[in-house]
């Protein structure tokens, strides 16, 4: 029999995004995001599918936080809405928005459980964007206002904070592949966007720590190490660049090591640092927060972009095409503790999509998800009595919802989302995680 055994204090949690859950597109003061804007954009989004309604979660809060009570839950990260709190971007904080955030970290303090709150999780307030967004300078000065009004309207609810969200989809995804909002697919903007977002997230914490609040604080990133698909030479090396490409960039200036010099070669394009820039970014932080779905295998192609590529695999897939690679998140969590080893770290998305159906007994049999969230969680009870400095872990993605560009196509929750009554089920996988929780996930 295997039996998953985790430390006393090993922090239990799920996650969503403001955009992808909230709903309320035009309700309390908020203002419109790249997101709305892009989703009008023909063929962006499938079937022209918007977060205008989502999970309705700004009027089920309640609901959905006395679920994750029963369920066990210790922690709700959610991500705030820079256009619900700054309609305008800058300016005047929207009482409103301030107080929904508040009613929902006391409703979850109500029921035991922590907030932790994202403050960026890529809903860019449009008016923002019409100057540049992340492309220009300015943004990491109204990024720096946008959180301080959070810090001093939420400060005394958030028990955790997270800057950013995945920084490799706001700079790649969004501007240079243009398969998220804004859409560009430019080398010079994306590489402007990685600074910057690196930089934002340094003012951000320098900004906390004026404050004096206590709670912990980090960053959220998607780091990938793909793995080389042979052991020639040349795919080791262009493993090596997709990981200082697609990582590196993000992680190293957070460590106080700049930008490594293989991924400025790759992308061909220098970074705007200005003096004084890496010092920002390397401001101290309280645990670093790890995202993980899916490993590549990555081989030499001088046609490519970056003079790499990825190769087919033999794995089992997701519903998103993402082949299910528990080893490598092994490699991952292995090298971002070798590279840290004094800074905690979080899985903070971890999670697995499939086409889930409401089957004759009114219930969600999801048990390849279930597989999928064992194979993840042994990884993780090994990587920690190794002594990986793993110290907590948050479900991808507690309800089905908006995702993205695939509108409501593809469904990551453990509770099941019948978007046209609003009704939530829970999955096995969300019984999954209550016994694992409560200590007795055997097999």
């Amino acid at each position: 029999m295997q039996r998953l055994e985790f430390p006393d204090d090993f922090l239990w949690g799920t996650a969503t995004a403001s955009y992808q859950v909230e709903g309320a597109g035009h309700e309390g003061g908020r203002g419109e995001s790249i997101w709305d804007t892009f989703a009008r954009v023909p063929g962006k989004v499938y079937a022209g599918e918007n977060g205008d309604l989502a999970c309705d979660q700004y009027h089920r809060y309640k609901e959905d936080i006395g679920l994750m009570a029963e369920l066990g839950f210790q922690s709700y990260r959610f991500s705030l809405a820079w256009p619900r709190i700054l309609p305008l971007g800058t300016g005047t904080v929207n009482p409103e928005g301030l107080a929904y955030y508040r009613n929902l970290c006391e409703e979850l303090h109500k029921r035991g459980i922590k907030a932790c709150a994202t403050l960026y999780h890529w809903d860019l307030p449009q008016v923002l964007q019409d100057r540049g967004g992340w492309t220009e300078r300015f943004i990491v000065d109204a990024f720096t206002e946008y959180v301080t009004a959070c810090y001093e309207g939420l400060g005394d609810l958030v028990d955790q904070w997270i800057t950013i969200n995945e920084p490799f989809c706001i700079a790649y995804l969004g501007h240079l592949w243009g398969h998220h909002a804004p859409g560009f697919t430019d080398i010079n903007l994306a590489v402007k966007a990685v600074h910057h977002v690196n930089l934002a997230h340094g003012l951000a914490v320098q900004a906390y720590r004026k404050t004096g609040l206590q709670a912990p604080i980090g960053i959220t990133l998607n780091l990938a190490t793909p793995r080389p698909a042979t052991n020639s030479t040349a795919d080791k090396h262009a493993a090596h660049i997709a990981r200082a490409v697609e990582s590196e960039v993000f992680l190293y200036p957070l460590l106080g090591k700049g930008y490594p010099e293989l991924a400025i070669q790759a992308l061909g394009v220098p970074f705007p640092v200005q003096p004084g820039d890496l010092a920002v970014t390397a401001e101290k932080i309280d645990f670093i927060g790890v995202n993980y779905y899916t490993e590549s295998a990555v081989g030499k192609d001088t046609g490519a972009l970056f003079q790499y590529q990825g190769k087919p695999t033999w794995h089992d897939t997701t519903d998103m095409s993402w082949p299910i690679v528990p080893g490598g998140l092994e490699r991952l969590l292995t090298w971002v503790h070798e590279e840290a080893p004094e800074i905690p770290l979080y899985i903070t998305e971890n999670g697995y999509a499939r086409q889930d159906h409401i089957e004759a007994d009114g219930r969600i049999h999801d048990r390849d998800r279930i597989e999928y969230l064992k194979q993840h969680l042994e990884v993780c009870a090994d990587l920690i009595k190794a002594g990986v400095n793993l110290k907590g872990y948050y479900a991808w993605s507690f309800l089905d919802n908006f995702e993205w560009a695939f509108g409501y196509t593809k469904r990551f929750g453990i509770v099941y989302v019948d978007y046209a009554t609003q009704k939530r089920i829970p999955k096995d996988s969300a019984y999954f995680f209550r016994d694992v929780m409560a200590g007795y996930a055997e097999w």
